[in-house]
Parts: structure tokens; sequence; C-alpha cells
């Protein structure tokens, strides 16, 4: 099984997927587990100081100014964790809590934090046995961090609250307990130091990040293969013309596009004098220019999340030449801004998608198509409702593009007075996601089926797609229940299926990596 080492060296958004989605288990350096029992020797010291050190002996924020006497500061940080452990909602997903539990690790191992090494190892140990805490939905303001999602990972830690094992809820006394885990009982400054990050945003953006380098190229394939069912030109797409707007996500994908129609009879049976179209609709034309700009967004994204994640961000935050020093790293707006951004380039992503589904469907528009793709239309309304499908998600999508980053609602008594929301940009993201692998589907489903009414014969590779699709999903014919048929396309573009069946990846261009970015 993979292993992914904490505290070596930084971490990289795979080993962040690798961790949340497939399980790969994680081991702490010893060199970090050196720097963590250092640090906390500056914590110990400073225990029985008679100055106010923020968390150590003091209250949380605007009770910061409220001294907390020797004989309580355990009990401080218990009842911190307990109360800050309010989240509601419907639980988020194991590879969610996953990720924001690794990233948390990542920090403590940093040395920077002040927890003491029992911590640092107890969590890693929590999370090789899969042992998951219960997070609802609800409870984060990105600032200090993802607060209330954090507590209820630390709730578990201290053998409290509720934990899912397999996918089943279990006390986590209990679940510790199966695993032969020990409750920790928190020492000073430890609650604080287990709750004050932006692990969850930043999980859930690594997590999309991964999803939209498998999008963004399936989303070039439906173009392709939309491009060639209509029967559209692909001379917009010809190097010389993308390399006068050198966008490096416009010109990957316009070479992969480029190299999906390459040799298409379809494209080459009406390349000559006789078609009178001066130029395609724009949602032909212009995919690279669109896609492009997600896939540049993405790549933006990736480096927000590259800083994040070799950053150590606590409150207050042991510095390397030995002070305890409050700060504002914990604030989520970097992270909450890529986050919002990316929803942004999925609505447009997807609009466009569904755009080139009605023009197959429209008689005054797919040159000589039947209308809605039926097999006896007027007895059968073919696809006409899978469009219907699409434009509601879509409509959706558009909704969900709305930044939560903009919105800022003061919280603890105007302490903290301007917050992220970077936690709701990441859910409402996800769900965004979850929606353009819909759209992506149906464009698909509904090419596929254009193409093959076709006299001339697909490009090889888009052909080998059809054939993929085909092996789940019948071609054209009298109307059926279609809902089973939508599903199986989307799971052959969650799986990659038709990206392997496309040998996409063997158009890449030499500079592209696996995230779809460019060097410039």
């Amino acid at each position: 099984m993979v292993e992914i080492v904490i505290g070596a060296g930084p971490l990289a958004v795979a080993d962040v997927v690798a961790v949340a989605r497939r399980g790969a288990r994680v081991r702490i350096h010893p060199s970090a587990l050196e720097a963590v029992a250092e640090t906390r020797g500056i914590v110990d010291a400073l225990a029985d100081d008679t100055s106010p050190h923020y968390g150590i002996s003091t209250g949380f924020g605007a009770l910061a100014t409220t001294a907390i006497a020797p004989a309580d500061r355990t009990r401080l940080q218990q009842s911190l964790i307990r109360s800050h452990a309010a989240s509601s909602g419907a639980p988020v997903e194991d590879e969610v809590v996953r990720a924001l539990m690794l990233l948390r690790l990542r920090t403590l191992a940093t040395g920077r934090t002040g927890v003491r090494p029992i911590v640092v190892e107890t969590y890693a140990a929590m999370l090789d046995a899969g042992i998951h805490p219960v997070v609802g939905e609800y409870g984060s303001l990105g600032c200090s961090g993802d607060l209330a999602p954090l507590s209820h990972v630390a709730l578990a830690l201290m053998g409290e609250g509720d934990v899912r094992v397999d996918g089943v809820v279990r006390p986590a006394a209990e679940a510790l307990a199966a695993a032969g885990i020990e409750p920790v009982v928190l020492a000073e400054k430890e609650g604080l130091a287990l709750v004050n990050g932006t692990d969850g945003m930043l999980g859930m953006l690594c997590l999309a990040l991964d999803d939209l380098a498998r999008l963004l190229d399936a989303a070039d394939l439906a173009a392709a293969m939309s491009v060639e069912g209509l029967l559209g030109t692909d001379a917009p797409f010809a190097a010389d013309l993308q390399a006068l707007r050198p966008h490096a996500g416009q010109a990957a994908s316009a070479a992969r596009i480029r190299g999906l129609l390459a040799g298409s009879p379809i494209v080459a049976s009406h390349a000559g004098p006789e078609d009178t179209r001066v130029q395609d609709a724009y949602s032909l034309r212009c995919a690279p220019q669109v896609h492009g700009t997600a896939r540049d967004t993405a790549d933006h994204a990736t480096r927000v999340a590259e800083v994040e994640l070799v950053s150590a961000i606590d409150n207050p935050v042991v510095t390397l030449d030995g002070r305890i020093v409050s700060n504002g790293n914990f604030h989520g707006a970097p992270v909450a801004a890529v986050l919002d951004f990316l929803a942004i380039v999925v609505a447009d992503v997807a609009s466009m998608s569904e755009r080139r589904t009605d023009r197959f469907l429209d008689p005054a528009r797919s040159h000589g198509l039947p209308p809605f793709l039926a097999a006896e239309p007027g007895v059968d309304s073919g696809l006409m409702i899978a469009q219907y499908t699409q434009a509601g998600i879509v409509s959706e999508l558009k909704r969900l593009a709305m930044p939560a980053s903009v919105d800022s609602i003061p919280s603890s008594a105007m302490q903290e007075d301007h917050v992220s929301m970077g936690w709701g940009a990441a859910r409402k993201l996800r769900r965004a996601i979850d929606g353009l692998e819909q759209v992506l589907a149906i464009e698909l489903m509904t090419a596929a089926r254009g193409i093959e009414l076709r006299d001339a014969a697909p490009g090889e590779r888009t052909g080998a797609v059809i054939a993929a699709i085909r092996e789940h999903v019948p071609g054209a014919g009298a109307d059926r229940f279609l809902a089973p048929d939508v599903a199986a396309v989307r799971s052959l573009v969650a799986s990659g299926a038709v990206l392997e069946a496309a040998r996409i990846h063997d158009l890449a261009p030499a500079a592209a990596d696996a995230h779809g970015r460019s060097d410039r």
C-alpha cells in the first residue's frame, strides 16, 4: 500500500488525494517528531509564566483577556473542543474528513504548533485505522480556520463524539479501543492547535483539482465529438491560430481537440468548397478559449494549494526562534477566493456543453439530423428531456458560481469581524463539479448518437469512445427508459474510461502536467 511520509518534505496535491481517496497510509518522519518535541518544550516552559499567552493561559476569541489558572488549563482545552464541535447538517464525505485530518496532521508535524508528539502520533493512528469523525456540513466560517469541523476530529481524539468506521457510525471511544488507540488528554495549547487551520477547505480544493484534471479532459473530448457530429470544422483549432493568443490552457485544449479530430472522415467529408458556412457557432469554435480558461484557473488554484501545503497555520504559532506569537494566517481568504474562481469556470464549461447538446436536437441547426435525434419524431422524443436535465443543472451551477468569499458575518462578539466563508465556497464547488460531470455525460451520449446518424465514419479516437459507450448504452432506436443510460455514461466519465478509450493523454502537449497545467 502507498505510504505518505509527513515531515520529510512538502506534501503534493496528489499526496492529499492518495490519502483521502485511495486510503494511503501515513508515516511521521522521525525528524518531524523531534521538531515537535523541541517546540513542546517551549510551551511547557511558559505553563507557569505569569504573563498571558493566548490559548495557553487565556481564554479564546473574545475571551482572550480572561486569565486561566494553571489548574484549569487542561479543562480549558477540553472545553474548547467540546464547545467548538458544534457543526450541523448532513455529514460530510469521508474523503473530505480524511483530507482535513491529513492536512491538520501535516501542520502539527511542522513543529510550529506546540503540541506533544503523542498528539501527532495518535492523530496519524486514527487516520490509518480508518476512524473518520462525523463532521456536519455547517459550522465553519473559514476563519479562524475550519473550527467546528476540526473540533469534531479533536473530540474523537479525546475519545468523545461519533465516528464512522467502514461507513458505520460508532462512538469514538469504542472505535479507538477496537483499534488499540488510547484517547489523548489534551495539555496546554493543544486544543487550539488542533482546530486553528484551513484544512477542510484546502482538502476540498485538492480533491476538486483532482476531479477537474479529469473533467476538463472530458470537456475537450465532448467538444471534439460535438464538432464532429455537428459537421463543424477543425480549422479554428490550428496551432498557428491558437498561438496568436498564447494562453497555456487554451493551447492545451486546442491541441487535445485537434488531435481527437485528426483523420476524421466526417470532418473531411464536408471540408470542400460546397460547404458555404463561413464559421461555426461559438460553442464549437470557442471551446479551447473557454476550456482553456478553466485549465488556467485550475493552474492558478494549484499554485495556491501548493503554497498552503508548505504553510504552518495556527494561532498563536511557535516561531523558529522560540517566540509564541498571535497572527492571522488562519484566515481562509487565499483558498476561498480560488474555490470561488473554480466554481465560476465550472459553470462556464458546463454552460457551453449544454449549448452544444442543444444544437444536436434542433433540426434547424443540426445540419440534417432528425429532431431530438429521435427514431420516429413525434412518436419518439429522443433526447429532448436529457437536454432539460442539462439545463436544470447548468442553471444551478450559475447560482453556485455566486462567490461565497464576498460574504462575511462577524462572529465571536466582533473579535472575528471578517471571515472568509471558504468552507462554504468549497462545499458549493463540490456540488458544482458533480453537476459538470453529469452535463458532460449527457453531451457525450448525445454526440455519440449524432455521429452514428451521419453517413461518414468518425475518427479513430472518437470512434473508440463511441464503442466504449455502446458497451453500456444502446444506440439510436425507439424511446426507452433514459435515466440508466445517463447514469452509465456518467460512470464512464467518472472512472476516466472514456478518456482511456480516446487515449487522450497521448495528445497532451509535452509540457503539460497531470493537472492540465502547461509550462509557459
